[in-house]
């Protein structure tokens, strides 16, 4: 793989694939650059050689059409704020206006294409339109771990078209280098901790990540699908009966390669799903008929303290209850804390997932984390071993 750092691209034009899907409130105004700001040290690198720079990015889920609603002219505008320089760009979609502003470019010019799925080419992975796209430049960058689980044509075939001139943004490389580590040969002991709602969206990490882990911690919803098969009661909370056997059989693949599983030990349950609910603190798998688990209780949170602070490598992916319930947070953040502190110790940590950074975001903790992954269900594809389409020609 050719590193971006090599090179010296100067008069090039770059077309560069980010994930700038930004958070935006109901006017558009965004709420967080977080994702811009990520991509910064790739874009300075590429302005400082005097490449002309050609952003490419989606925003929420349009129909293959233009829609006011999904443009990136606000995105544009704190980018040029970002990055101290004006950004062009233009509401038009490809084509001759597009082609002129492209060819107009002078060296260290940056440009944003307006959203990349106004084209029904990019989610169709469609290759004429990629060869459309490709048109525009001499080389390509990939910058956007976020999608690069999507076979979309600015993420999967761009990269094919430029055989011997497509590169890792910095950002990139950075999660590729930190995930690869984690399912090459970490230092041990190594702890898992997977928590969210359901089993079904997490097999297959679990399944790659069983003969590679020495601890397995499952928390959040998830869990209760697994109580409900080892014969535990769940009153009324959160599983899927259908992922039973599935469930009895990863319990069966963690004692054969001998990974010690720890499920909550005591949780929190309510009679009503509601922040103000009654609450109860019972076993873990005696939770009464009509009650439901929404957080796991103080002794899980010491069980799980002690094992984050005997680990060397940590990855943590998704909440360990309903977080966003201020009264349910405290086995997310307890949680959350014993990475932070393990890192501090010396282990390496890696976390990832909305409701993890979120989590990580309310307590000011981003920076306590050895690396924090922007992709969601990019990481979760990564780390089940899959090869990704924005990485198969990404060699």
């Amino acid at each position: 793989m050719k590193h971006i750092k090599d090179v010296n691209l100067k008069g090039k034009r770059v077309l560069m694939r980010v994930d700038f899907n930004v958070p935006t409130d109901e006017n558009g105004n965004i709420t967080d650059d977080t994702r811009i700001r990520k991509s910064l040290p790739t874009m300075q690198k590429l302005i400082n050689d005097g490449a002309k720079t050609i952003l490419m990015s989606h925003l929420g889920r349009p129909k293959g059409e233009f829609d006011e609603k999904y443009s990136l002219k606000n995105v544009a505008k704190r980018i040029s704020e970002v990055i101290g320089k004006e950004v062009l760009f233009t509401q038009s979609l490809l084509g001759e206006e597009v082609t002129n502003m492209v060819n107009n470019m002078k060296d260290g010019d940056v440009m944003l294409l307006e959203n990349i799925r106004f084209y029904k080419g990019e989610t169709d992975g469609d290759m004429e339109f990629a060869k459309e796209l490709a048109k525009l430049g001499d080389a390509y960058v990939n910058n956007a771990f976020g999608t690069v689980h999507r076979n979309h044509a600015s993420v999967a075939l761009l990269a094919e078209l430029f055989p011997n001139d497509h590169y890792f943004g910095f950002l990139m490389e950075r999660e590729v280098e930190n995930l690869s580590y984690l399912l090459g040969n970490p230092e041990r002991p190594f702890t898992a901790i997977i928590g969210g709602s359901k089993i079904s969206g997490k097999i297959d990490v679990l399944e790659n990540l069983i003969p590679k882990v020495d601890n397995m911690i499952i928390g959040g919803g998830m869990r209760y699908t697994f109580t409900k098969a080892l014969g535990g009661k769940i009153g009324n909370s959160i599983h899927e009966d259908d992922k039973l056997e599935v469930a009895l059989d990863l319990v069966e693949k963690m004692k054969k390669h001998n990974v010690n599983l720890y499920l909550p030990i005591d949780c929190i349950v309510v009679d009503q799903f509601s922040n103000d609910a009654n609450t109860q603190l019972v076993k873990g798998d005696e939770i009464p008929d009509n009650w439901e688990a929404v957080d796991c209780g103080p002794k899980s949170v010491e069980l799980f303290r002690d094992v984050i602070l005997k680990s060397k490598t940590i990855l943590w992916n998704g909440p360990m209850g309903v977080f966003e319930m201020p009264n349910f947070a405290k086995g997310t953040f307890g949680v959350a804390k014993a990475v932070a502190e393990a890192t501090q110790n010396g282990a390496f940590s890696v976390a990832g997932g909305g409701d993890s950074i979120s989590a990580l975001q309310q307590l000011d903790m981003m920076d306590k984390m050895s690396f924090v992954s922007t992709g969601g269900g990019a990481m979760l594809e990564f780390l089940s071993g899959i090869e990704l389409p924005g990485l198969k020609h990404m060699k």
